[in-house]
């Protein structure tokens, strides 16, 4: 079988579908997030909305990291805090929508700090320069994130390599390849696989992470 395949019932209508409410929620919620809220609070918040979204299952738990925790990785637990309000905080998901998985994580500010606001927006100007490129080069995922990170280094950012993106398929794409796309050694192909882009603040102590479908 193999780890770049699909399963019978992949249908890219579909998955762009459950991408797109994927998209949806992590705004929905990011709009309900406020200064002085706790990271349990928003996660109470999500789980209201999958029930408004009708969502029944996530692939993997949602991650809601605030301030100082958006520097941690995936499977470390996040240490107790209250938004500021000039803060920043992100947001990733993975909702099963008819069978599909949605895979989707975004980084937001409160306030006008301005270094806060650059950073979130250069994990959106890194994914998209990375993905641009790996569609002229036909990169392999070893290649892609050597490029990411020169990319992140150029804007000024530590890129997090633990942090490396994954296959993203039908429900549930561990049949198909368990490992994370650096171990992908062949030309990725598109809607695949899903680039993570994690960065850490040179000074500050805080990260910005955007995820999204190469595609």
């Amino acid at each position: 079988m193999s780890i770049q395949g699909f399963g019978e019932s992949f249908n890219l209508e579909k998955f762009y579908h459950a991408r797109e409410v994927a998209r949806d929620m992590t705004h929905e919620l990011a709009y309900k997030i406020k200064p002085g809220m706790r990271e349990e609070e928003a996660h109470e918040l999500y789980r209201l909305i999958c029930k408004d979204h009708r969502i029944e299952k996530n692939w993997h738990p949602p991650k809601i990291r605030f301030g100082p925790n958006t520097l941690k990785s995936f499977k470390e637990v996040s240490d107790p805090y209250e938004l500021h309000e000039e803060d920043i905080f992100y947001i990733d998901i993975g909702p099963v929508i008819d069978g599909h998985e949605a895979d989707y994580g975004e980084t937001f500010t409160l306030g006008q700090n301005y270094e806060l606001k650059r950073m979130a927006d250069a994990s959106v100007k890194i994914f998209n320069l990375v993905r641009d490129h790996w569609i002229r080069e036909n990169f392999s995922g070893p290649q892609l994130y050597q490029y990411a990170k020169k990319v992140s280094e150029d804007l000024g950012y530590h890129l997090n390599m633990g942090s490396d993106g994954h296959r993203i398929a039908d429900f549930p794409h561990h049949v198909f390849f368990k490992g994370a796309i650096i171990e992908c050694e062949e030309s990725l192909v598109p809607n695949a696989w899903i680039l993570e882009i994690q960065l850490d603040h040179p000074k500050l102590r805080c990260g910005a992470f955007f995820e999204d479908i190469l595609k």
